[in-house]
């Protein structure tokens, strides 16, 4: 079975264990429009919009870079428009929740971030001060995600679903006013950035892809498991479950106010006693718990993706690989060591492409490379840029891959 679904069973396997023994209630209340006015203790999902923003400030406190926090609004459409954001009972317009960091160099080159599956941009907290040094930083929460708009979401292909990320982005670009900017995605977030670069590769200076999601196929040789897993009671309903459009974050908001106790086990474990680097302290656990909870147990939104963008497995039902002959911008592929995505994939990728390409793994890191290893992380970021630097930066030691780094 590959490292990649084998992460993720094992965590919906622990979701589950915790879930069980924090609530024998078989069922949630159904959850009206006005719920979000009643007081946060009386809520069987105690969270809102207003309540991540302030979850998210609250860890960014631990951010010493000043930085502005804006909603940009990326228009809005009429019910029935063929837009796929728009298309909701709703025509109130959509935001991206969004932060900028100073930067030290008013000459600094724009990087812009890209949070991955289930998580957002308050994510890349540990990374925000190194990188502000010598970027101008630029955070986003997908729309669906984080503390931008959570549209319902009505895609019904894969075609629509990549179209909500993409084009929702391009609105948000357009609305910054940003173009020839270094773009940065983690993991899902990877598999949005490589397909923006495909389509508007003219605004890319340099991709890169962090640990990212999407580059094989069912079809590939390695997915044989696929079939064997399906066959046994428990590929069956795991298969059922991701067809059904079921996500761990369901269980978060079943458990209701019980939710945050579960996250904050889950967290505890994987950045804590089972983490492949750099343990959180106390404080940082605590702010990053709250931080998530709030995330995960608001309105389902982008999270419902996950089906059209992905077979059961993990496997990109429009590869990236099938793309890579059409790469047109740079890029750096930038994996933990312990990283349960293939760099392989990369590699594959890496053969096709006609644009220079680096694959570099970092030690004592899993999948949140930037969480796990952050000095790595940032040396890895710097490396991957050193032809974009300001000249100031552009030193040997950046010409050199450091000895840390391990190049693929």
């Amino acid at each position: 079975m590959s490292r990649a679904l084998t992460g993720k069973i094992r965590m919906a396997e622990e979701i589950g264990r915790v879930a069980a023994a924090e609530t024998t209630s078989s069922s949630a209340p159904s959850i009206s429009q006005s719920r979000w006015a009643w007081p946060s203790v009386l809520r069987w999902i105690p969270t809102s919009t207003e309540r991540i923003i302030a979850a998210e400030k609250r860890l960014l406190s631990l951010v010493k870079t000043r930085y502005v926090q804006e909603q940009v609004n990326i228009g809005s459409g009429p019910p029935g428009s063929k837009i796929p954001w728009f298309r909701s009972t709703s025509n109130e317009p959509r935001f991206i929740n969004t932060v900028e960091f100073d930067s030290k160099d008013s000459n600094s080159p724009t990087l812009v971030m890209v949070h991955g599956y289930g998580a957002s941009q308050g994510f890349f907290y540990r990374n925000f001060d190194a990188l502000a040094s010598r970027f101008r930083v630029v955070a986003i929460d997908q729309l669906g995600w984080g503390g931008s708009s959570r549209p319902d979401f009505t895609c019904k292909s894969t075609e629509e679903t990549e179209a909500w990320f993409i084009d929702s982005f391009e609105e948000w670009r357009k609305a910054k006013n940003l173009s020839n900017f270094v773009l940065l995605g983690h993991s899902f977030g990877g598999y949005v950035a490589a397909k923006y670069a495909l389509k508007h590769p003219e605004h890319i200076q340099h991709l890169i892809l962090v640990g990212p999601a999407g580059f094989t196929s069912e079809t590939d040789q390695s997915s044989e498991w696929v079939t064997k897993f399906r066959a046994t009671w428990r590929g069956m309903i795991f298969n059922h479950l991701w067809e059904s459009g079921f996500t761990p974050q369901k269980i978060v908001r079943g458990l209701g106010p019980w939710g945050p106790d579960l996250v904050r086990r889950y967290t505890s474990a994987r950045f804590g006693s089972h983490s492949t680097g750099d343990v959180l302290s106390e404080e940082e656990s605590a702010l990053f718990t709250d931080y998530i909870y709030h995330t995960l147990a608001a309105k389902a939104s982008g999270e419902l993706c996950l089906k059209y963008i992905f077979s059961f497995g993990a496997f990109a039902r429009k590869p990236l690989l099938q793309s890579a002959s059409h790469w047109k911008v740079p890029t750096t592929f930038i994996y933990g060591y312990h990283d349960w995505m293939n760099y392989q994939g990369a590699q594959q990728a890496r053969e096709e492409m006609k644009v220079p390409c680096d694959i570099i793994r970092v030690p004592q890191a899993g999948h949140f490379v930037f969480i796990d290893n952050p000095s790595g992380f940032h040396s890895a970021v710097f490396y991957a840029c050193r032809r974009i630097l300001s000249p100031d930066y552009n030193s040997e030691d950046l010409l050199t891959l450091p000895q840390s780094l391990i190049s693929a």
